[in-house]
C-alpha cells in the first residue's frame, strides 16, 4: 500500500475521531467568550453598523452541545447575528469540540423614532448548554437624522442643531443662494458625497457648539479614517465664511476655484480644525484663502496647497505636517504661481505668527516658476526649513515648538516652548476685532502673542 493511501487512512481516522468525540452532559460546563459585552458607537437610523465579531470557545476536555443560540428579542431585535456563516437569529444543536470555537458576527440596524438625542438599544445573545444559560450583552446608541440625497438648495436656507444632516450624493448651494449653519449643526457625508458651493456658505459655529463636517460612520474605528467623503468645493461663483468648524476625514477638506468676484472674501476660515484628509486640508487654484487661528494636521500630502497664484493671508495658524498613515514627500504648506505654461498668475502671500512644522526637512515651499510676481510677507513664524533666507523678520527656524503631546493630538504648547511671546503685534490688522483677538480656544490674544493657534495662558 502506497504512502498516499496510508495518509488518506490517517486523515479519515482522525476526522472520525473528531466527529465521534464524546459530548459532555455536565450541567456546570461553561463556554468562554472573546467579549462578554458588545457595544456599538452611535449608529444613524436607517444606516446599519459595521460587523463585530465574538468567538465562543470550548476550553473543556470534551465536546459541548449548545442546544440553542438566539437573540433574546428574536425577530423584533435591532441586532442581526450570523452564526458560523449562517444569517439567523436562532440556531439549535451546535456542537463545539474540545479546544474548538465558533464565530458570531453581529450587526445593528436601528429604526427611526421621535427622539432628537441619541438613544439606547439593548439586547442579548442567549446560549443554553445542558440546562445552563450564558449570555452576551449587546448595546448600541441610535441617532435619528435628516437624510438628504443630492439636494439642490435654491432658496436661502438655514440648518440648525438638533437632528444631524446625513448627505449622500452632492449637496449644491446654487448661485446667488446662501446656506447658513447655526451653532451645533452637524453634517455627516456618505461615501463619495460632497458639499458644492456655487452661492455662499456661512458657518456660524461657537467654541462649545462647533459645526461638524465629517463622514457618516461614527464607529470608533472610523474616527481618524481619511477619505470617507469628498469634501467642500467652492466654485467660481461661490464663497464661504467658516468659523468654529471641525472638518474631518475627507479626501480634500476644502477645494477653492478662482478669486473673489467682489469685495467679500472668497474663503475665510477662522478658529477651526481641519484634520485626517487623504490628500490635503485645502487646495486652491488661483484662489484666495484668509485663515486665522486654525489647526491643520494629519493630511496625506499637503495642509495648504495653492497653485496658479492667488492671495493668501495666513495668521496665527498651526500647521503640523505629521501623518502616520501616509509617507509624505511634499511640504505641508506649498504655494506656487504656476499650474502650466499657459496658466500662471501673481502670488501674494502674508504669513505671520504661524507654526509651520512637521516630519520633513522643509515644510514650507514657495515656488516662483513663471514670469508672474511672487510677493511675500513672512513675519514671526516658526518654520521647519533648511532655507536660511527665512531666518529674518522675527522668524524662527527649526526650533522644537514643544507641543504638549503630538501623539494625543494636543498641539498646545508647553511652558518652556520657545514660541511664547514671539508674535508680531496684530492689533492694527483690519481683521483683528472680528477674527484675531481670540485664539482657537477663545483665549484673548496678548501681544507679543504666542505663535500658532493657541495663546499660552
Amino acid at each position: 500500500m502506497g504512502k498516499i493511501t496510508y495518509l488518506v487512512i490517517i486523515i479519515l481516522t482522525l476526522a472520525a475521531c473528531r466527529k465521534d468525540e464524546r459530548i459532555t452532559a455536565d450541567s456546570n460546563v461553561t463556554l468562554d467568550f472573546s467579549e462578554q459585552n458588545i457595544s456599538f458607537d452611535t449608529v444613524f437610523t436607517s444606516v446599519s453598523s459595521t460587523f463585530k465579531n465574538v468567538k465562543i470557545r470550548n476550553r473543556n476536555g470534551k465536546a459541548v452541545n449548545i442546544s440553542e443560540i438566539r437573540l433574546a428579542n428574536g425577530d423584533t431585535s435591532a441586532f442581526n447575528i450570523n452564526i458560523n456563516g449562517e444569517r439567523t437569529n436562532k440556531k439549535n444543536n451546535i456542537v463545539i469540540n474540545a479546544g474548538d470555537s465558533i464565530s458570531i458576527l453581529i450587526k445593528v440596524s436601528i429604526d427611526p423614532n421621535s427622539k432628537i438625542q441619541p438613544f439606547l438599544v439593548e439586547d442579548s445573545i442567549l446560549l443554553n448548554t445542558n440546562g445552563s444559560r450564558q449570555s452576551i450583552k449587546l448595546l448600541a446608541y441610535g441617532q435619528n437624522a435628516v437624510f438628504i440625497h443630492n439636494p439642490s438648495i435654491e432658496v436661502n436656507t438655514t440648518w440648525t442643531e438638533g437632528l444631524p444632516y446625513i448627505i449622500s450624493g452632492t449637496a449644491t448651494v446654487k448661485n446667488g443662494i446662501s446656506l447658513t449653519l447655526m451653532p451645533g449643526t452637524r453634517l455627516y457625508f456618505h461615501k463619495d458625497a460632497r458639499l458644492n458651493v456655487e452661492g455662499s456658505l456661512i458657518v456660524n459655529g461657537l467654541l462649545d457648539r462647533p459645526i461638524i463636517f465629517s463622514g457618516n460612520r461614527l464607529e470608533r474605528i472610523y474616527s481618524s479614517e481619511p477619505g470617507q467623503w469628498n469634501g467642500i468645493l467652492i466654485q467660481k461663483t461661490g464663497s464661504a465664511i467658516i468659523k468654529h468648524a471641525r472638518i474631518m476625514n475627507a479626501i480634500v477638506g476644502i477645494t477653492s476655484d478662482s478669486l473673489s468676484t467682489n469685495t467679500s472674501p472668497k474663503l475665510l476660515v477662522s478658529n477651526s480644525i481641519i484634520k485626517n484628509m487623504q490628500v490635503a486640508a485645502y487646495i486652491g487654484h488661483h484662489s484666495e484663502l484668509i485663515a486665522f487661528n486654525n489647526l491643520l494636521y494629519n493630511c496625506g500630502n499637503y495642509l495648504i496647497y495653492g497653485i496658479g497664484g492667488g492671495n493668501f493671508n495666513l495668521k496665527q495658524n498651526t500647521f503640523v505636517g505629521f501623518n502616520s498613515n501616509f509617507a509624505r514627500k511634499t511640504a505641508a504648506v506649498t504655494l506656487s504661481d504656476f499650474i502650466s505654461a499657459e496658466s500662471y498668475n501673481n502670488l501674494n502671500l502674508n504669513l505671520t505668527n504661524n507654526i509651520i512644522w512637521g516630519s520633513l526637512e522643509n515644510e514650507l515651499d514657495i515656488q516662483n516658476k513663471s514670469s508672474a510676481v511672487v510677493s511675500s510677507t513672512i513675519y514671526n513664524n516658526l518654520i521647519k526649513s533648511s532655507q536660511r533666507n527665512y531666518a529674518s523678520s522675527g522668524n524662527l527656524l527649526n526650533d522644537d515648538p514643544k507641543f504638549i503631546s503630538e501623539g494625543m493630538e494636543n498641539f498646545q504648547l508647553q511652558d518652556n516652548s520657545p514660541l511664547l511671546k514671539r508674535g508680531y503685534d496684530l492689533r492694527s490688522d483690519a481683521f483683528y476685532g472680528n477674527y484675531l483677538s481670540l485664539d482657537l480656544a477663545n483665549m484673548p490674544r496678548v501681544f507679543p502673542s504666542t505663535l500658532g493657534c493657541f495663546e499660552k495662558k
